[in-house]
């Protein structure tokens, strides 16, 4: 399972909107960045109070980063 696939398979047991989840990734000699974009209707399940969601997924991608060997950041799109 790639980062691509993981990250997806995180939200899409988030969100309600399951065909609105976009994930770009772009490589670069700094690493991996993997950029969310979801409905904008399910923007606060993703953020949810003081970005404890959006930071739980973080520390889940730090996981696969010790896993792969690869570092992995991620931007959310508003």
């Amino acid at each position: 399972m790639n980062e691509v696939n993981f990250l997806h398979f995180i939200v899409e047991n988030i969100v309600s909107n399951k065909t609105a989840i976009k994930i770009d990734k772009v490589e670069d000699e700094l690493g991996t960045l993997l950029t969310l974009s979801v409905d904008k209707e399910d923007m606060w399940s993703i953020i949810w109070k003081a970005w404890n969601n959006i930071n739980s997924i973080r520390s889940l991608l730090r996981l696969y980063w010790v896993k792969t060997n690869k570092r992995i950041n991620l931007k959310v799109l508003d």
